[in-house]
């Protein structure tokens, strides 16, 4: 029975992830449909396999918990610094003006949309994340496969989905650092939902990140 659960898990978080990369990497569709893709293959394919299999359970970390809430605010609020204070340390070395006419090319994301674009990847992008890669994808493996395999997994596939929507944003060098560091992001989100059982504070943390990313991208489209 567990292993079923397992595939059914690994099957789904594959599937989903292969879909958004066709939409962000080929098909390239306007913010809004991609955005509704995004919701269909994040939260309601998660959804059916819970109902598919009952031992694939979702609700738990959803309910609202105060406890770590502060604790994930610093820590975003840190994760903010970093990834700003990153940016400013490696511009001199790296070209980033291939970004601006990416997002407007692959994205859509212009000056125009970018305040409505940057609200959404912040708040309601990065709960789509949190749900399906900690809610769903490494609070079940953790439970049915073990920690390691959780940790792993769910970290790489989190790092992996970003690649198609990178597509021709850096060169090979700070690609690769970007990857490390999403999957050392993907890492701190799922200790904080282990640590505290719930997705709230992996999401506001994630929004912080998210803040740093787009105030990048503000001084990128300037």
């Amino acid at each position: 029975m567990k292993k079923r659960s397992v595939l059914l898990i690994l099957a789904v978080t594959v599937l989903c992830c292969l879909v958004m990369a066709l939409v962000d990497g080929i098909l390239r569709p306007g913010y809004a449909v991609k955005s509704a893709i995004k919701a269909a293959m994040f939260m309601l394919i998660p959804l059916r396999a819970s109902r598919i299999d009952q031992s694939v359970l979702y609700l738990p970390l959803l309910y609202p918990k105060k406890k770590g809430l502060l604790a994930a605010v610093a820590l975003g609020i840190g994760i903010y610094a970093v990834i700003l204070g990153g940016y400013f340390l490696v511009s001199p070395f790296f070209d980033f003006s291939q970004i601006a006419g990416a997002l407007t090319a692959n994205a859509g994301v212009t000056k125009e949309n970018f305040l409505y674009v940057s609200l959404y990847i912040s708040f309601a992008n990065s709960f789509l994340e949190e749900f399906f890669f900690r809610g769903f994808v490494f609070t079940n493996l953790k439970r049915l496969s073990g920690r390691k395999m959780a940790y792993i997994f769910s970290a790489a596939a989190f790092s992996l989905y970003h690649v198609a929507m990178m597509i021709g944003w850096f060169s090979f060098g700070l690609f690769l650092l970007v990857m490390v560091g999403l999957i050392a992001g993907g890492m701190i989100f799922n200790w904080l939902n282990e640590k505290l059982d719930t997705i709230y504070c992996s999401w506001l943390t994630h929004m912080f990140a998210n803040f740093a990313i787009n105030t990048i991208g503000f001084i990128l489209l300037k």
